[in-house]
């Protein structure tokens, strides 16, 4: 796939998607507030009703699916986008992307540089973008095959059920250790921070509360690892869903440079894939199901996305841009078949760019 703009039709993308975020910027108020503390408060209440289920055996089922969906909404809805600094503007102490920490065993502050700083700046882009695979899996032509990836699914399963302990890890940069690119005195500030997260998780999820259980600990200890697991595997297939489908653009680092806040904003559209569902569904999502939405403009509040997606499907359609989107099973389906393609032996690299500019006189001629 490959897209033909002229530069000019590249500034006037930039100019419409900056003149959006501005409109949408200074609509904030009240009803955006009230809509995140609805949120916090069904996410607290889901979270104390679980905990308290748990001590009564028959109801266990439903306190693993409160306290799953508690996680769900603390690391989605809440976290992911409160530490975004969607949310800054209320100027509320403890919803704030400062000081903001989430029910997860990655740290905050080490989410926000892999996250916010590294993923949202260079997106898709090959040897800068590290969610590009995490440095684990093989999930681009352009990544060099080698034996390691015969075993892509396997990993990209551990990876799922794993998924907040892969999110802790990322910042490490364990891959460099392998080539000598990194140490591990480099490191060892960042995993002091994640061992006090993760044991904080620990304690507190398989320790005191099994412990304040007495003789149910063990179907507390199960019912917690359970809770876990469920919002490790939703993460994961969000996520995996806004960022790998078939037709997901990737970019080299020399067709970015020099790139203006248009080309970036075309590189954002290309780079992501919708999924598409009902309100809860969204919401469930922390509203990454918006994924083209969330990475043009990734410190607005991610509830604004769905009201300002059929403007941006139809800039794209304005400008002969693709609007990936489509429901969840087709998303996942897509992403799990590129994992087992690329397991195998392809072909290395890209024969043209995601994005072909052209000078405006000549795009005019050739239209003429």
């Amino acid at each position: 796939m490959s897209i033909t703009l002229t530069e000019a039709q590249i500034d006037e993308i930039g100019a419409e998607l900056d003149a959006l975020r501005q409109r949408i910027a200074n609509d904030l108020g009240e009803a955006d507030r009230e809509y995140l503390m609805k949120i916090v408060k069904w996410q607290r209440g889901l979270e104390v009703g679980g905990r308290a289920a748990m001590f009564l055996p028959p109801l266990w089922p439903a306190a693993v699916a409160a306290l799953g969906l508690s996680k769900i909404l603390d690391n989605m809805e809440i976290g992911h986008n409160v530490m975004h600094g969607q949310y800054d503007w209320m100027r509320d102490p403890d919803l704030n992307s400062r000081v903001f920490d989430w029910d997860t065993a990655c740290p905050g502050d080490q989410w926000k540089h892999s996250h916010n700083y590294m993923h949202h700046t260079y997106t898709n882009i090959l040897d800068e973008d590290r969610d590009i695979g995490y440095g684990i899996l093989r999930m681009d032509e352009g990544q060099k095959w080698n034996p390691y990836y015969l075993g892509n699914p396997v990993y990209a399963f551990l990876l799922m059920v794993l998924f907040q302990y892969g999110v802790a890890l990322h910042d490490l940069e364990s891959e460099k250790l392998v080539t000598g690119e990194r140490s591990l005195a480099d490191n060892k500030e960042l995993w002091d921070g994640i061992w006090r997260k993760v044991g904080k998780q620990w304690m507190k999820d398989y320790v005191l509360f099994p412990a304040l259980s007495g003789p149910l600990a063990p179907l507390t200890f199960a019912g917690n690892a359970s809770a876990n697991l469920i919002r490790n595997i939703w993460a994961y297939s969000i996520i995996f869903c806004g960022h790998f489908p078939t037709a997901v653009a990737t970019f080299t680092k020399e067709e970015c440079e020099d790139e203006t806040r248009g080309h970036w904003y075309v590189r954002q559209m290309l780079g992501s894939a919708n999924i598409t569902g009902g309100k809860l569904f969204h919401i469930l999502s922390g509203n990454l199901s918006h994924q083209i939405e969330h990475h043009l403009f990734p410190d607005i509040p991610a509830r604004r996305y769905p009201e300002i997606a059929a403007e941006v499907k139809a800039l794209c359609e304005k400008y002969g841009l693709p609007y990936n989107t489509g429901p969840l099973y087709k998303q996942l389906g897509s992403t799990w078949k590129k994992i087992f393609k690329l397991s195998l032996p392809t072909r290395s690299g890209r024969t043209e760019p995601a994005v072909k500019v052209v000078p405006s006189t000549v795009r005019a001629v050739s239209a003429a």
